[in-house]
């Protein structure tokens, strides 16, 4: 018989009726009718070719075939039960696999989480860089953070910002556009380019032209004084996603770095 066939539903049922030596205290058990237990057990005789029990004026009794391989049977729902166990461990974990893009981790994501770990000494994290196709399984991953319109296949909640901003040095700096890739369309065209928008946040930091970044990227640059804003932060399609397939997405820990990472 194929493991992937085997009637786990009926043997339950195999189990609680041996125990009890009743359909009804073992449909009781099982939260369903009497009548349920009853076509269970015709399913699972009829399945293994066998005659489990048999009423007596005494009562439901095993039959020699049904007693044989309950022990066997018990086993394996006590490893099953250790096996979900095991996984559901998981959940309870204080180590989070987290996924970004450099610049990000840099800027923004590693002083937030030194922020949230203080709240809870025993987090322990591991970044890895995010590019654009992020495989959760491969990587064995939490949660990752995208750029993009939306969540894209996976589960996903987006983190707030107002949008782009225009950054320059406290004392003006160059005029000069600086680029990088995934910026706005009217810096295409910037005589600087860097590789990423950390990079373009740095060399308006030291002076060297004018980067239109997201704001969530500079807040913590714009808040300790290293550039200054010019102009209206602009609407953008683009912004920060935290995302994850709907199993990791589930888990507890993960809902907790959502929440925490959000405010």
């Amino acid at each position: 018989m194929k493991r992937t066939h085997l009637p786990l539903n009926g043997l339950r049922v195999l189990d609680a009726a041996a125990r009890h030596l009743s359909f009804t205290r073992a449909a009781d058990e099982l939260a369903v009718t009497p009548a349920a237990v009853g076509q269970q057990v015709r399913a699972l005789e009829d399945t293994l070719g066998v005659v489990l029990f048999r009423r007596t004026t005494r009562g439901l009794e095993l039959t020699p075939e049904g007693e044989a391989g309950l022990d066997a049977l018990r086993s394996g729902f006590l490893q099953f039960e250790e096996a979900v166990r095991a996984m559901q461990a998981g959940q309870s974990s204080k180590s989070l696999a987290i996924a970004a893009p450099r610049d990000l981790s840099a800027k923004w994501l590693m002083p937030r989480l030194a922020e949230i770990a203080k709240a809870d000494g025993d987090l322990r994290f591991r970044i890895v860089p995010a590019d654009d196709s992020i495989d959760f399984t491969e990587a064995n991953l939490d949660l990752a953070i995208r750029w993009g319109e939306g969540p894209g296949e996976n589960e996903g909640e987006a983190l707030e910002s107002d949008g782009m901003v225009m950054l320059a040095h406290p004392d003006g700096g160059a005029d000069t556009k600086i680029g990088w890739p995934g910026c706005l369309a009217e810096d295409t065209d910037a005589l600087m380019r860097v590789a990423d928008a950390g990079l373009a946040i740095d060399a308006a930091a030291a002076g060297l032209g004018r980067a239109t970044v997201p704001e969530l990227l500079a807040r913590n640059d714009i808040a300790a004084g290293r550039v200054i804003v010019v102009g209206e932060p602009k609407p953008a399609r683009y912004g920060y996603w935290l995302v994850a397939p709907l199993p990791q997405w589930r888990q507890k820990k993960v809902k907790a770095l959502v929440e925490a990472l959000g405010e």
